[in-house]
């Protein structure tokens, strides 16, 4: 017997398994089980704090600032829900803000989402392909790297995972109205999380619907319907809010909140595959190797879900929460780009459990194709796992200490954009408020973000951050430090000619620049003496 027979002794058969949790106290109780879990906390922790705070990561602290009722209000102008943001401010109350704190809040769903893996795969297979699945789940690249987020992205695929099993322990036993109640508090949940969780929703009535027959016409029941009408209901308060940001959808592209989203092509789905398993989007790779190994893992994915042959047809619905949503998203970006990475990584989740099912089948006919698989899947885990860890990290907090070691009483410090803005906030130490560059657009129009998207966050301190042009400074003000990118053309396009650069350091791919705005000895205390450097603090 091969090692993924369903005749192993330590396997108890399908139709044996009870309706509640023993399933996954079966698994708790196996030592391999916890060096998974070892495993998958190792990856996830390790390399976590090494990266600065970045833009989206900033945004988010800066809206669990607020009280609950602020995220609500602010949210509702920004592009995601506030479930997160709230999360995170009771986070931070309890545990502060340091990295490793706030990172923690999604490193630890997204560990806890690698035993949902196993639990979900144990309801369609024997325990040792669960125990593969969650292996292979605890490596999975992209799940690790949005597991060192501070976004939603860990926790939404937490929520969704944790509802297919409910929806699969409803159709086991759909008299059992209490897994449709759990089902319907975490696909709320998910809503809540992010807007994309309807394409969970198009995968689990899809699946219904295709498997009607064997699943008992579990579509035309009125639970079903009453349940959805529940979340919908769930999801109501929320609603004005999310109707009035489809209807600034231009306010949103104004302030490039949306439509920055790159478009896409014939070669973007097998990019996507391979962004999600190593971290690349291969255009490096051998043309054969970048178009064959995608399509042929959606292929062995199609392959599986037309042989399935268990009681309820679960394995189809793993199959379409993993490949509905990554299609449909593709399908939608040519008419509206949306396809990117973190936006499908919930369904890429699947990826790892379809792989070990289907070395599961293939090990039946040929072990020496099932270990090759099996090693050609992990070592390319391995890769991605690798880009993660040691791709240039970004050092931005560096350079923001450096400004605050160098702060005087009086100095000015003003940041060129949002996307550098935000971050500074949280690396921030010197008790003044910095300041936000507004210079006015080609046309003339106002350069000021509009109350949409990162612009929420800001707008309310308008006259005391913004600066539209340098000169407006007052005219008191003797050392101003300009933050901006490094890269040309400068984001400050006119410098006053009578200010005197005094500093210039340069971080990965952004600068702090001190300007003297007079000469003399007024222009500084008399200890203080100009330096000029151009260097990696």
């Amino acid at each position: 017997m091969g090692v993924f027979s369903r005749n192993d002794v330590l396997v108890t058969p399908l139709r044996d398994l009870h309706l509640s949790t023993g399933v996954l106290g079966t698994l708790i109780r196996q030592p391999m089980l916890w060096g998974i879990l070892l495993l998958a906390c190792t990856v996830r922790f390790y390399g976590s704090t090494t990266s600065a705070i970045w833009c989206d990561e900033a945004s988010s602290l800066i809206l669990s600032n607020y009280p609950l009722t602020g995220i609500w209000e602010h949210a509702a102008h920004d592009v995601h829900p506030p479930l997160y943001f709230m999360l995170l401010h009771g986070w931070i109350m309890l545990f502060g803000d340091s990295l490793a704190s706030i990172r923690t809040l999604s490193v630890l769903p997204g560990i806890a989402t690698v035993v949902l893996g196993m639990w979900l795969v144990r309801l369609v297979a024997p325990q040792p392909v669960a125990l593969l699945a969650g292996f292979l789940l605890a490596l999975l690249p992209t799940a690790v790297r949005y597991s060192q987020e501070v976004r939603m992205y860990s926790l939404m695929g937490f929520w969704l995972i944790a509802a297919t099993i409910a929806l699969m322990y409803w159709v086991k036993a759909p008299h059992k109205k209490r897994f449709l109640v759990i089902y319907c508090v975490l696909m709320a949940a998910g809503f809540y999380a992010h807007y994309f969780t309807a394409f969970c929703v198009m995968a689990h009535w899809l699946y219904l619907s295709l498997t009607a027959r064997h699943t008992g016409y579990l579509i035309k029941r009125p639970a079903w319907w009453l349940a959805n009408t529940a979340i919908v209901l769930l999801f109501l308060p929320w609603l004005p809010g999310l109707w009035d940001l489809l209807h600034h959808v231009d306010e949103l592209k104004s302030g490039g909140d949306v439509g920055w989203e790159p478009e896409v092509d014939s070669h973007s789905l097998p990019g996507m595959i391979w962004q999600l398993l190593i971290q690349s989007e291969g255009d490096d790779l051998p043309w054969p190797l970048f178009w064959f190994a995608p399509f042929a893992l959606m292929a062995g994915a199609v392959w599986l879900a037309m042989r399935d042959s268990t009681p309820h047809k679960f394995i189809i619905l793993i199959v379409i929460y993993t490949l509905l949503p990554i299609l449909a998203i593709y399908a939608v970006s040519f008419v509206s780009p949306l396809f990117i990475e973190r936006y499908v990584m919930f369904a890429a989740l699947g990826i790892p459990m379809i792989v070990a099912i289907v070395i599961d089948r293939v090990y039946k006919r040929s072990r020496v194709l099932a270990i090759a698989v099996l090693t050609l899947f992990v070592g390319t885990e391995l890769a991605g796992l690798h880009s993660n860890f040691s791709s240039e990290a970004d050092h931005f907090d560096r350079l923001v200490r450096h400004v605050n070691q160098q702060f005087l009483p009086g100095d000015k410090i003003v940041v060129s954009d949002l996307f550098w803005y935000f971050s500074y906030l949280y690396y921030n130490k010197t008790g003044a408020t910095p300041m936000l560059y507004t210079p006015p657009m080609a046309d003339g129009s106002s350069g000021r973000p509009n109350d949409y998207g990162f612009g929420t966050l800001v707008n309310a301190d308008a006259a005391r951050i913004y600066i539209d042009h340098l000169t407006d400074l007052p005219s008191q003000t003797a050392r101003v430090w300009l933050i901006s990118s490094s890269v040309q053309p400068d984001d400050f396009s006119s410098i006053p000619a009578r200010w005197n650069k005094a500093q210039d350091i340069t971080v990965d791919d952004t600068q702090a620049r001190l300007y003297l705005t007079c000469t003399g000895a007024d222009c500084a205390p008399p200890d203080w003496r100009p330096s000029h450097a151009r260097a990696n603090p």
